[in-house]
């Protein structure tokens, strides 16, 4: 079950390969992701060196009065993969056209994972056929529904 989804992700784009990942997360942020807040949108995954960093990942504080003064609620997060996953990242990192971004945050065991994937952008008319088939999908539903 999914903590938080990235609702926009396989509407903006095309996802190929996915990975599992491991964060690296301060107390009050699991607390806070246990309690379903927070925000994928505009998050991506850059690698720098030999590591995988979740950039614009919004996790607003547990308890604003119990939070450090200097949190920053979209600082800069290390994924943990390990280093073969980490080159095939890199080499799709330095393709064109090509990015890496979460898709979805969620609880395994006791651990908090991330789901990410490597991503092409669609086009405008892409998006619009999406838009139809999903209608078309709704319509048909509906009147399966009631026949």
């Amino acid at each position: 079950m999914a903590l938080i989804e990235n609702k926009k992700a396989r509407f903006d784009y095309e996802i190929g390969e996915t990975y599992e990942a491991g964060m690296e997360l301060l107390g009050f942020e699991v607390k806070s992701l246990r309690n379903k807040q927070g925000s994928l949108d505009g998050a991506y995954v850059v690698i720098r060196g030999s590591e995988a960093f979740l950039t614009n990942f919004h996790i607003p504080p547990y308890q604003t009065a119990n939070t450090p003064k200097e949190y920053d609620s979209r600082r800069v997060r290390r994924l943990l993969l390990t280093k073969k996953e980490i080159e095939e990242l890199e080499r799709v990192e330095k393709q064109k056209k090509l990015t890496i971004i979460p898709i979805s945050v969620y609880n395994k065991g006791r651990k908090i994972k991330i789901s990410i994937g490597v991503a092409k952008g669609k086009k405008k008319y892409d998006k619009r056929e999406t838009l139809k088939k999903r209608e078309s999908d709704h319509d048909i539903n509906r009147s399966l529904k009631y026949e």
